[in-house]
């Protein structure tokens, strides 16, 4: 007579069949460790620093400083009439999100080699922790943003909030979604292609400059239209600066492409990162 007994388990790890299976259900499960790992990077980012999570404050105030002096004052590129300093921080903002998700997700193969050969979890809870963790960056930012708009307004400057702004989660969505598929699209390929860590942060500083963060859609050449046109972000920023300042080019049209774009690349990366992170351990 066979007396064995059935055994039961909480979770049973079984290799993925499906190349389109992203385990979500395995993802909230998880949630817990995403939480962890938030807390462990926003900790680790200003551990033994000085002024800690003050540097979040400085950063921007520093960088749109410097493009006021230089592009507003030197260059004398134009603003649409705007306060130069609200100008330069209404793109820094958001850049400053993108570029974060961007550069902080594209490494996470590389980074975080040494757990993911330990333990098990759904890989793809690291660059969503990272996406979230810089969410925490880009709430103080964005207040310090009203600080400084509450500041122009008093003083007479003529900026005012449109229906625009209601879309701000939809544009902080997007600006997330582009900087995890892009970053995980990077990663994928960096298990493979080291040269591509240091294109990564060259190339979002050239991205920055082809993006409407230093001067408006409106002070671009015709004939040059067409790279603002085909920038997923530009939508983005134009319409954050036409719902918090009152002026920018804004429209649904342009936002559904930004939106079609990170679909795109949301689905492109998933892929490539479900497929590598199979074999990934045997080559970074």
């Amino acid at each position: 007579m066979n007396n064995e007994e059935t055994e039961t388990w909480d979770l049973v790890i079984t290799p993925r069949k499906k190349w389109y299976d992203l385990q979500l259900r395995d993802i909230w499960r998880y949630r817990d460790l995403i939480t962890l790992f938030v807390r462990r990077d926003f900790v680790s980012r200003y551990k033994q620093t000085i002024l800690g999570p003050l540097w979040l404050i400085i950063q921007p105030i520093i960088s749109s400083l410097i493009y006021t002096i230089v592009f507003g004052n030197i260059a004398r590129l134009p603003t649409d009439g705007l306060p130069q300093m609200l100008f330069y921080l209404s793109g820094t903002v958001l850049w400053h999100y993108f570029s974060n998700c961007l550069t902080g997700t594209s490494q996470t193969f590389i980074q975080n080699a040494h757990i993911f050969g330990k333990v098990y979890f759904p890989r793809l809870v690291m660059p969503i922790s990272i996406v979230i963790s810089n969410l925490i960056t880009l709430a103080i930012q964005f207040t310090l943003f009203i600080s400084f708009w509450v500041f122009f307004f008093a003083r007479g400057a003529e900026i005012h909030i449109t229906s625009w702004a209601l879309a701000f989660p939809l544009l902080v969505f997007l600006m997330a979604g582009l900087g995890l598929g892009l970053g995980i699209i990077i990663s994928s390929l960096t298990t493979k292609y080291r040269d591509l860590n240091y294109l990564v942060g060259f190339g979002v500083s050239l991205w920055m400059y082809i993006t409407p963060i230093i001067y408006p859609v409106s002070s671009i050449p015709q004939k040059w239209q067409w790279v603002a046109n085909i920038n997923p972000i530009t939508p983005i920023i134009e319409t954050f600066r036409m719902g918090f300042l009152g002026q920018g080019d804004a429209s649904w049209q342009r936002l559904a492409y930004s939106f079609g774009c990170t679909l795109l690349l949301l689905f492109i990366g998933a892929v490539i990162f479900n497929r590598v992170e199979k074999t990934f351990i045997d080559t970074v």
